[in-house]
């Protein structure tokens, strides 16, 4: 998920909420290269950004023993966390400590059970869940499959308007089946529904607990869930405690106490990180990459993100509905350069709108077939000046929306304006307040007189349909109202079939049609960043961590 989407409509995964960073906002004036554009907007001087020979890791090393509380950066202070509307990072990374899943997502973003202890597919329009017996929530009380009945009825409840209850569009009923089982019965096969109940979408919270604290539950008093965490102190617009939890039914955490630290400034959350003021953090100002992995002070890992950088088309009344002029955009761009300044050397430019990693469980003819033939990537300023001009946009205007939302948001949009320039198109920047930036994912008003603006996009599930279906005639997240009857069948197709290889077939027909289309833009694939003091080890390093009780395992390193 990204960035919120309303609560009036379908709710998919969000677009992945861009990190909030004040970086300097750079100049409108068009830069002609990415090279001169970092070289403007940078880390100060005799303090390069930028990294290089960056691999990613499998994992942090294991800790070696028990420590009294560490401290972890977050960005913003969620607003609430009540998982039923938990979608970005600062009440993911936060609340998957704290409320678990029926399943859950893994460090290697498989799947596996979780208060779930089996999940089993009798026929293609039923899923039984039996529950794992002895489960406490945090008030004591043990798990049953009424409170699971009642946890997941919220998501489906319109006037919670909770953000997934898109995945539960296909569910006809849930109901408790046994003491420890519930039954989910849905109107068609949905592929889709299993794999998101390792999200905060398969959330399971004491219906006693959540009744107890009325409309003030998520954001006082406790969560009534069962993670190895509990909710402790909320200091308001300065941290979020969490304390362990012992009784806890798997292997209790390794720290007593998890303090996360409301970190709003970039500079201020870097060197917070150096000092040791915070033992580390996810969502590394790109800008600080090269600082902090040469500070000596802790490590800067990378892992997979799941992530694509990419330009969001979201007019194509004008110039961009011609497949023609995104396409000169496209070729235009100078995506090694953004990768170099914008995502500080940790990236890679890519022409496909799912990562890689997305396609783990295909069969290799498979991955083949979705990512080879893509548009190229490589510039070619000539080809796109031809084909501008034959779609008769030379001279066009376009606006495209940025914010000092981050180093990523920016430079993507100043590149995407030099490239128009390169080519014919008077391509114009809309700076608008990191607040507005959001509401962009949210309102359809904020989006008037935008054409295009710089998206960052994370699956919340390992598999490509949860980017590839926002191009369905009325996705959530289709902005641009893109509608091809023929995309929208092989979306359904795939939807409906449970096998995996036999579902990545058809999503890599979705894929070359969208990215041939180039409904989005695709620029590059981000990893994850974490950054460890030399105090603690133990967290992963992958974007499982939004759902995954990763802070269970952060311990002592030594």
């Amino acid at each position: 998920m990204t960035t919120s989407p309303p609560r009036t409509a379908r709710r998919p995964h969000r677009p992945h909420r861009p990190h909030l960073r004040r970086s300097a906002v750079l100049t409108s004036a068009v830069l002609t290269s990415l090279a001169l554009l970092a070289a403007c907007s940078g880390p100060p001087k005799g303090d390069a950004g930028e990294v290089t020979d960056v691999h990613l890791s499998a994992s942090t090393p294991p800790a070696r023993g028990e420590i009294d509380s560490f401290s972890w950066a977050v960005y913003a202070e969620p607003p609430t966390l009540d998982y039923t509307v938990a979608f970005d990072y600062p009440q993911n990374t936060i609340l998957s400590n704290v409320c678990e899943s029926l399943m859950r997502w893994t460090p290697a973003l498989t799947t596996e059970p979780g208060l779930a202890q089996k999940a089993s597919n009798p026929d293609p329009t039923t899923w039984v869940y039996d529950l794992r017996p002895g489960v406490r929530f945090h008030d004591g009380k043990e798990m049953t499959a009424d409170d699971v009945v009642f946890s997941l009825g919220r998501q489906m409840d319109p006037d919670n308007a909770a953000a997934w209850a898109q995945v539960f569009q296909n569910v006809s009923a849930v109901t408790k089946s046994g003491p420890l089982q519930v039954t989910v019965k849905l109107k068609k096969p949905d592929s889709q529904f299993p794999q998101y109940m390792a999200t905060a979408a398969g959330a399971v919270a004491s219906q006693a607990g959540v009744e107890a604290a009325g409309k003030d539950y998520g954001t006082t008093g406790g969560l009534a869930c069962t993670g190895p965490f509990e909710l402790g102190t909320w200091n308001k617009g300065q941290s979020v405690e969490l304390n362990r939890f012992d009784g806890y039914w798997g292997a209790k955490a390794k720290s007593k106490k998890a303090v996360f630290r409301v970190l709003t400034d970039p500079s201020a959350r870097t060197n917070a990180m150096l000092s040791g003021e915070v033992d580390g953090g996810y969502l590394i100002p790109t800008e600080s990459y090269a600082r902090l992995r040469g500070s000596g002070s802790g490590t800067l890992y990378f892992g997979e993100g799941l992530s694509t950088v990419n330009v969001n088309v979201t007019n194509m009344e004008g110039p961009l509905g011609d497949v023609r002029v995104r396409r000169a955009l496209s070729l235009a761009l100078d995506r090694t350069g953004f990768v170099k300044a914008g995502l500080g050397g940790a990236g890679t430019v890519t022409n496909s709108l799912t990562t890689r990693a997305a396609w783990a469980a295909a069969p290799e003819n498979t991955l083949k077939t979705a990512l080879d033939g893509l548009p190229p990537t490589g510039q070619d300023i000539d080809k796109a000046k031809a084909l501008v001009q034959e779609a008769g946009a030379t001279g066009k205007t376009l606006t495209m929306a940025t914010s000092s939302i981050g180093q990523d948001v920016s430079l993507l949009a100043t590149a995407v304006q030099a490239a128009g320039t390169q080519i014919g198109l008077d391509i114009r920047l809309k700076t608008i307040a990191p607040n507005a930036f959001t509401a962009l994912f949210t309102d359809p008003r904020a989006r008037e007189g935008i054409d295009m603006f710089p998206l960052t996009y994370y699956d919340s599930i390992t598999d490509p349909l949860d980017l590839l279906a926002n191009f369905k005639t009325g996705a959530y997240m289709n902005f641009a109202g893109y509608s091809d009857p023929q995309y929208d069948q092989l979306v359904d197709q795939a939807t409906a079939v449970y096998p995996v290889q036999q579902r990545m077939e058809i999503e890599a027909k979705l894929q070359h049609h969208a990215c041939e289309q180039l409904l989005w833009i695709p620029v590059a694939e981000w990893p994850t960043a974490l950054f460890q003091g030399k105090r603690i080890t133990g967290a992963p390093t992958t974007i499982s961590y939004m759902y995954h009780p990763w802070a269970a395992d952060v311990g002592a390193a030594q």
